[in-house]
């Protein structure tokens, strides 16, 4: 079964960046979705079948990486997709409180593959 992973950041050399460690990190049979925003990525949340896995920066325009989060954590649809929130802006309370909002990880930026590695393997048994 393929692994189908969502991008959420408003910038799209983020979102590549992200999308080449992840390929790195040894993820086979990857089916990437991209949305640019929380407000988007609800959108193709809802018009896909299933998305394992959710990768989104925290601060974007329209609706932000830790309201997506609360969003995607609300529905009974998506509550067990596990939700990665990579951001810059890391320190240990932010990201006490988005664990307590069910995020599965928290990876500061910029984003290093031994630190995504270890939340690949560690936080999520993917590799």
């Amino acid at each position: 079964m393929n692994l189908r992973i969502l991008i959420v950041d408003d910038s799209s050399m983020a979102r590549s960046i992200i999308r080449r460690s992840l390929e790195i990190c040894g993820l086979e049979d990857i089916e990437f979705r991209e949305a640019g925003d929380g407000k988007e990525a609800m959108e193709v949340l809802k018009a896909e079948d299933r998305i394992d896995l959710v990768f989104t920066d925290l601060n974007m325009p329209n609706m932000s990486g830790d309201q997506l989060l609360k969003r995607i954590k609300s529905s009974p649809r998506f509550f067990e997709v596990p939700v990665v929130i990579i951001t810059s802006l890391y320190n240990n309370s932010r990201n006490a409180e988005l664990m307590m909002e069910h995020a599965a990880a928290v990876l500061p930026k910029p984003v290093t593959i031994p630190k995504l590695s270890e939340i690949l393997e560690e936080k999520l048994g993917l590799i």
